[in-house]
């Protein structure tokens, strides 16, 4: 049951994003995928067992404050400076968004399953650093727009750890409850 509410609530998590997007370019490619690799092995990770340094609701709490803080602000700033991509297709280019998930998805690896190997948060970023790097190949970002983007993933994550472990202290202050398409979160304060 943890499970299935875990992913329901991750796959919640990854679909937003996908909505709040401007999508009158002409499409791009893997790296429209990509970008969740890394969140998504840290679940997939999860679900088959691997240990990792917080329980599920901790790694649920941990991801949504994380994700809301980088997807927040990479689309607030997106709204409030309007740079021109480099394809010219519109005004939505600083910063990029699927670097700034990507690295999200990358810094939840190097959290919870980093002291196992090393390896494994050097899966994560090199999978965000491709999509950086596929954005500028692509032409739908500059340089300072990936850059930009990866710094807001890996701040935006490092805050939203911070956030989880006040709200989750020791002691139990929080309900998770699915009803019908709702996923709510109630906090006790």
């Amino acid at each position: 049951m943890k499970k299935t509410i875990a992913l329901s609530i991750m796959l919640s998590l990854l679909l937003t994003p996908l909505h709040a997007q401007y999508k009158t370019y002409h499409g791009d490619g893997i790296d429209d995928y990509l970008r969740f690799v890394p969140v998504v092995a840290a679940f997939g990770m999860k679900a088959a067992g691997v240990e990792s340094r917080s329980s599920w609701n901790g790694l649920i709490v941990n991801t949504a404050a994380s994700y809301a803080i980088v997807c927040g602000s990479t689309w607030a700033l997106k709204a409030t400076i309007h740079e021109t991509r480099p394809d010219g297709t519109d005004r939505h280019s600083f910063p990029s968004g699927h670097t700034s998930a990507a690295f999200a998805g990358a810094t939840i690896m190097h959290k919870e399953y980093g002291h196992l190997s090393p390896w494994i948060s050097v899966g994560g970023y090199a999978v965000a650093a491709a999509v950086g790097i596929d954005r500028v190949c692509r032409n739908r970002h500059d340089w300072d727009d990936v850059t930009v983007g990866a710094l807001i993933g890996i701040g935006g994550t490092e805050l939203g750890y911070w956030i989880g472990r006040k709200l989750l202290p020791d002691k139990k202050n929080y309900a998770f409850a699915i009803n019908g398409n709702t996923i709510s979160m109630a906090l006790n304060f």
